[in-house]
């Protein structure tokens, strides 16, 4: 071989090194609508730019999310805020990375309902809830945080609520449906279709009675200190997933009704292809059910703090533990202005 030859070879050797391996991330989740922002980042290939080779595992309910976290069965999640999530957060298992769904005034997420007999009995509003039976999953959950806001709004002890745990979504909508229970929750895009049929009546709607952060994204101690940058590449990703979703979904024309066009309709399978899948009434039901993001999947601090206070007096996370214990402040524009 002739010397040129060699060098050249040589240089080629010098120069070339192996392509990085991309960074597995698993993603924990529920198998709902609210994390859509996460299935358009995958769907548009955001985590796989940022060198990451993300997956999804879905659960059924938030707080086997936050347990799989801290067993290191999955790497990040997104699930509601739960007394057993900030209680494993104050142990300094877990912390808050970035916002998710957020109950927003005029943003319709999730419906207070009330049975076809309670509401021709008087049941007509959120104000009339006192004396009526409440289904929620279960005591500590989102939806018990909610319905002691509900009543804190209202003006009346959440104690005059008879609350129900009913262990899953699906039976919550079924209590109310068969009037087992007088009221109760659930998203737009099943609250809709249950008036629709005259099987129950929407009385009120949670964000406009009590705005709050229903989801948060979070992430285990290991990933914190062992992973931070392959957060932070994680983070970056879902921003534009969520400012995907903002720009077809949260958009308002100037008489305050939602801005529905092509933006929009790109969204739908990307979306379609976790939820409503095979349903030819899918689109429909996304469109209506869509929640409220905010900018830069921003977190609601404030609302995070209050939760934690509400939680610590109910009695159902112990110990004196503080916002700073849950929060993680180091991911760019993942927190509220103060």
């Amino acid at each position: 071989m002739r010397r040129s030859a060699v060098l050249l070879c040589f240089a080629a050797a010098l120069l070339w090194t192996p392509a990085r391996a991309a960074d597995v991330l698993r993603i924990g989740l529920l198998h709902t609508l609210s994390p859509a922002p996460l299935y358009i980042a995958m769907e548009r290939g955001y985590f796989r730019d940022e060198g990451l080779d993300a997956s999804f595992r879905f659960f059924e309910a938030a707080q086997p999310i936050a347990a799989a976290a801290v067993s290191g069965d999955i790497d990040v999640g997104i699930t509601a805020l739960t007394g057993g999530f900030f209680s494993l957060a104050g142990r300094g298992t877990l912390k808050v990375i970035a916002g998710g769904l957020h109950e927003q005034p005029g943003y319709e997420g999730t419906a207070i309902l009330a049975s076809r007999k309670a509401y021709d009995a008087g049941l007509t509003s959120a104000a009339r809830l006192a004396g009526h039976s409440f289904g929620i999953t279960q005591f500590g959950s989102s939806f018990h945080y909610m319905a002691g806001r509900i009543a804190e709004r209202e003006g009346f002890a959440l104690k005059d609520l008879v609350l129900r745990p009913l262990q899953g979504i699906g039976n919550m909508a079924a209590a109310v449906r068969t009037g087992q229970v007088d009221a109760t929750m659930a998203i737009a895009s099943m609250a809709r279709p249950m008036e629709a049929s005259g099987e129950a009546r929407i009385i009120g709607w949670a964000g406009d009675l009590v705005p709050y952060q229903i989801t948060a994204v979070f992430a285990p101690s290991r990933m914190l200190e062992g992973r931070a940058d392959t957060l932070r590449r994680f983070v970056r990703a879902y921003r534009r997933g969520v400012a995907d979703y903002r720009d077809g979904f949260l958009r308002l024309d100037p008489t305050g009704r939602p801005v529905r066009d092509a933006k929009t309709a790109a969204l739908i399978p990307l979306i379609q292809k976790y939820v409503y899948a095979g349903d030819p009434d899918g689109p429909r039901k996304i469109g209506e059910g869509v929640g409220y993001y905010d900018e830069d999947a921003r977190l609601d601090v404030q609302d995070v703090a209050a939760q934690l206070r509400w939680f610590t007096g109910q009695g159902l996370v112990k110990g004196q533990i503080e916002p700073a214990d849950v929060i993680d402040a180091r991911f760019a524009g993942a927190l509220s202005p103060p």
